[in-house]
């Protein structure tokens, strides 16, 4: 009789909920479900907040959201499954930031909740029960935790970096 571990069904636990609410929340960007605009108002939404172009971003953002979501769901690939959705809410987090940090004020608690909690998760890894575990890590070796972090941080800091530039110019800055 096994016994089962407190800290792996806690991780369980975390991965499932997190994950399906970033899963939910991809989803409404690339597909409507759930109330969402779906990619086209999504790409548009988009293009309006200064991610350009608006198709692409609307696209990446679904993508890590849903994917990352389900991977951390599953407990596969871990370390890129957490750094795909916190960089996904970095970019949440860059929106909602003029508005100060609490949610019921626009601001951007629940994305950096999010993206905290997923990269926690990528940095612990899943635990035992996960597919990570199943497959004997083959999709969580060490060198991927340093290689999805560097480059969703990379990615993140382009993208914001970008969207930051742009509303410059828009508004007639300079410097």
């Amino acid at each position: 009789m096994s016994c089962i571990n407190r800290r792996d069904l806690a991780l369980l636990a975390l991965r499932a909920g997190t994950g399906a609410v970033l899963m939910a929340h991809g989803t409404q960007k690339l597909f409507g479900w759930f109330g969402g605009g779906g990619l086209e108002k999504t790409a548009a939404a988009m293009e309006h907040m200064g991610f350009t172009p608006g198709r692409q971003s609307a696209l990446a953002a679904g993508l890590g959201e849903t994917g990352g979501g389900a991977l951390l769901v599953l407990g596969l690939a871990t370390p890129a499954a957490g750094a795909a959705a916190a960089g996904a809410m970095a970019g949440a987090v860059a929106v909602h930031a003029p508005a100060g940090f609490f949610a019921q004020s626009g601001g951007f608690e629940y994305p950096a909740f999010l993206g905290f909690t997923a990269a926690a998760i990528g940095l612990a890894g899943a635990g035992r029960y996960s597919l990570d575990h199943a497959t004997g890590h083959t999709f969580d070796q060490r060198w991927m935790l340093g290689l999805a972090f560097g480059a969703s941080a990379v990615a993140a800091a382009v993208v914001v970096g970008k969207r930051a530039k742009g509303r410059q110019d828009a508004d007639g800055n300079t410097g």
